[in-house]
């Protein structure tokens, strides 16, 4: 019979966390790391469970990054073609934005 590992959460079912999941996560396990006071096998399994989420966590990040990226790039080129239009037709009130 296998070990458990005590209660099931999702991440331990192998679905990933969201950001705020992970994270909040992670700083339980820096402070029980920090502590010092665990048995070498469960500080290392804290670790390797700290490092995954740090990995999730920064890969979130530049998936968000990206995200950011483009929605600046849109507003640009949306600046950029009002700009232009701007000088024909008049104010951005004429294209009905704020």
């Amino acid at each position: 019979m296998a070990k458990t590992a005590g209660k099931k959460t999702p991440e331990a079912q192998g679905a990933q966390p969201d950001f705020e999941t992970a994270l909040t996560r992670l700083e339980e396990i820096v402070e029980r790391l920090d502590d010092g006071n665990l048995p070498l096998a469960e500080a290392l399994a804290l670790f390797k469970e700290g490092t995954a989420l740090a990995k999730r966590c920064r890969t979130l990040l530049s998936a968000a990054e990206v995200v950011v990226k483009e929605a600046l790039s849109d507003v640009d080129e949306h600046d950029m073609e009002a700009e232009f239009d701007g000088d024909e037709t008049g104010s951005a009130e004429d294209d009905g934005e704020f």
